[in-house]
C-alpha cells in the first residue's frame, strides 16, 4: 500500500509539472521560440497567490483564477512588446534573452518579496490525509490531481476539437501557409503565449504547497520544464502529459525509496527515453 501512496503523490507532482510546462511545450512547438523564462511566469503566479492570501485575506480557491489571469495578462503584454521581435532571432539569441529575463525576475522578486520561502495556509478541507482501502491519500494532492486532470482533458479537447485548435495545428505545421489561408497567426501567437503563461501561473499557484516558492523558483525548476517538453515532444498535449507523469512518479519514488540516488533517476530516465524516442513520446511521424 505504501507504493500506491507513492504513486498518488507522484501523480500529483507530475500533474503540477504538466500544467507548469504544457504552455512552454505549445509555444515552443508553435513559435519555435526557446523561452527559458517560462518559469518566471510560474513564480509570478505563486506570488500572486501568496500576496492575495497573506495581505488581503482572499480564500485560496479565488486566488487560482487570479493567478491565471494576472500571468496571462503579463504574458500577452510581454509577447507584444519584448518577445515578438525575438521570434526571427537565432536560438542562441533567444536563450540568452530569456535567461536574462530569468535573472531579472529572480532579482526583482528577491527585492520586492525577500529571499525567504513562502508559506500559505490551505483551507481546512484540503489539509491532512485520509485512508481509502488502506491507502493514505493526501487531500491536497487529490485536489491537484482532479483540477490538473480536468485541465489536461480540456486542453486536449481544445487542441483536437475546436476551431482554435485546428488553426493552432495549421500554424504549427506551416505558419506561412496558415497566413495565406487567412489565419491571423500573430493574434494566435499572442493568445497562445498568454494562455501558456496563464497556465504556468496557475501551476505556480497550485505548486506553492507541493514545490515550495522562493525567488530562485525559475532556476530550480527550469530543467524539469525542459525535460517534460523534450521527452514529451511539442506536437501533442498527450506527450508532455505522460512525460510529466513519468517524471513526477520517478522523482517521488526515487526520493522515497532511494534517497541517496538524488536526481540520478530522473536524468537516467530522460536519457533512456530520448534514446528510444528522440522526437518525443508521442511525436507525429513524418510521411
Amino acid at each position: 500500500m505504501a507504493l500506491l501512496t507513492i504513486l498518488i503523490d507522484g501523480v500529483a507532482y507530475g500533474m503540477v509539472l504538466f500544467v507548469l510546462a504544457c504552455g512552454l511545450s505549445v509555444t515552443l512547438g508553435l513559435m519555435n521560440f526557446v523561452n527559458l523564462a517560462h518559469g518566471a511566469f510560474a513564480m509570478a503566479g505563486g506570488y500572486v497567490t501568496v500576496v492575495l492570501m497573506q495581505r488581503f485575506g482572499i480564500p485560496f480557491l479565488w486566488t487560482l483564477p487570479a493567478a491565471f489571469l494576472a500571468t496571462a495578462s503579463a504574458g500577452w503584454l510581454l509577447e507584444r512588446s519584448l518577445y515578438r521581435p525575438m521570434y526571427a532571432k537565432s536560438h542562441l539569441d533567444q536563450v540568452m534573452f530569456s535567461i536574462g529575463l530569468v535573472f531579472m525576475s529572480v532579482a526583482a522578486m528577491k527585492y520586492v518579496m525577500g529571499s525567504q520561502q513562502q508559506i500559505i495556509q490551505l483551507p481546512g478541507w484540503l489539509l491532512g490525509r485520509f485512508e481509502v482501502l488502506g491507502v493514505s491519500v493526501g487531500r491536497y494532492r487529490l485536489f491537484v490531481i482532479v483540477v490538473c486532470g480536468a485541465l489536461a482533458l480540456g486542453l486536449s479537447w481544445i487542441f483536437a476539437r475546436t476551431l482554435f485548435g485546428s488553426r493552432l495545428r495549421a500554424a504549427v505545421d506551416d505558419a506561412r501557409v496558415a497566413r495565406g489561408l487567412g489565419i491571423p497567426v500573430n493574434a494566435l501567437f499572442a493568445a497562445t503565449f498568454a494562455a501558456g503563461s496563464g497556465l504556468a501561473g496557475l501551476g505556480g499557484a497550485l505548486g506553492v504547497e507541493l514545490l515550495g516558492l522562493d525567488p530562485t523558483f525559475p532556476l530550480k525548476f527550469m530543467i524539469y520544464f525542459l525535460i517534460v517538453v523534450t521527452v514529451g515532444g511539442t506536437s501533442t498535449i498527450s506527450g508532455p502529459f505522460f512525460a510529466a507523469m513519468l517524471l513526477g512518479v520517478a522523482d517521488v519514488a526515487g526520493k522515497y525509496l532511494i534517497p541517496q540516488a538524488g536526481s540520478f533517476i530522473i536524468y537516467a530516465l530522460m536519457v533512456v527515453l530520448l534514446v528510444l524516442r528522440p522526437d518525443g513520446l508521442f511525436a507525429r511521424t513524418k510521411a
